[in-house]
């Protein structure tokens, strides 16, 4: 890889789609509601702190390992294109039939209660959601579909630091902001009677993504 820097757009592409991933209701969002609700904000910002490492961590792994990939056999960003137009579609699937079980649910004035958890402190926080990351199948297939996304064939030593970087930004301040704002049982029941149309909004983004990946792929063909 050379020392370059790629253009702007392709890490707000990349960020965008982290961003919209990391942002809907799953289990991180959910453990960092929960740990707001129950142990405090300090626990729930050591949540957003473990989400922004474990993530840097995905990043470093999948982007450096798709590089190596793509140097033996440059043909395979034709699979790994093909691959993530199947998981935007997958992933906009899931989240339309949550946002249909959602709005049932809403319709019958049975939104989702949280629960809190109680006892745990920042580093308790930042071990819990490092744990779910690290184990969540989600985030492999988020990050085999961001090495389609981004670039990863053009990018130099800066651009994976910067990818990176700006990554663990998205996730961790995405978690913050939760931790912040939903501290209390009442907004936490907000956000989750919200949940079904993020998850409309998200799965039609994905589609339309799944959508422009595929133009770029007959160009490509």
């Amino acid at each position: 890889m050379g020392d370059t820097l790629l253009p702007a757009s392709a890490f707000l592409a990349a960020w965008g789609f982290l961003a919209m991933n990391v942002a809907t209701p799953g289990p991180n969002v959910l453990n960092t509601i929960a740990l707001a609700i129950g142990s405090g904000r300090r626990a729930a910002l050591g949540a957003a702190l473990g989400t922004g490492l474990g993530i840097t961590v995905w990043c470093l792994g999948m982007i450096l390992g798709v590089a190596a990939l793509l140097a033996a056999w440059p043909l395979a960003r034709l699979g790994l294109t093909l691959v993530a137009i199947g998981l935007l579609l997958w992933f906009s699937s899931r989240y339309l039939r949550n946002a249909r079980a959602g709005l049932d649910a809403l319709r019958r004035r049975a939104p989702p209660a949280p629960s809190g958890r109680a006892g745990v402190g920042l580093r308790g926080g930042l071990v819990r959601s490092l744990s779910i990351l690290m184990a969540n199948p989600k985030a492999l297939t988020t990050w085999l579909t961001m090495t389609a996304i981004f670039p990863v064939a053009q990018a130099g030593p800066r651009d994976v630091a910067l990818l990176c970087a700006g990554s663990c930004v998205v996730a961790g301040g995405v978690h913050a902001l939760y931790a912040l704002a939903f501290s209390t049982a009442p907004a936490a029941r907000a956000f989750l009677r919200a949940a079904p149309w993020i998850n409309l909004g998200v799965g039609l983004f994905f589609a339309g993504f799944a959508a422009t990946l595929a133009v770029t792929l007959l160009r490509l063909i």
